[in-house]
């Protein structure tokens, strides 16, 4: 009742209200975040990490890991920026 009456009088209180409890909870939100790992550094010939990601067969999606190839085949990983963005 009492933030309907708030927000009735003066929105801009209401907003103010809000954004002191936003400010409030931020450090405990920031807290909690975790940092992002560095980026692995690699140098041409370097063996690369084992990764994992899905391939779609046609029909399904698949999962599938460098390291099942490891010491069997040999694999070109090829990157295209804008391969199936139609621009």
């Amino acid at each position: 009742m009492l933030r309907m009456m708030v927000m009735r009088k003066n929105p801009g209180t209401a907003m103010a209200v809000g954004l002191l409890l936003l400010m409030s909870y931020a450090p405990r939100l920031l807290a909690q975040a975790k940092p992002a790992p560095p980026p692995p550094s690699l140098k041409v010939g370097d063996v690369a990490p084992d990764f994992k990601l899905q391939y779609f067969d046609g029909t399904d999606l698949k999962d599938v890991s460098l390291d099942q190839y490891r010491g069997k085949k040999n694999v070109v990983l090829a990157f295209y920026v804008f391969a199936f963005t139609g621009g």
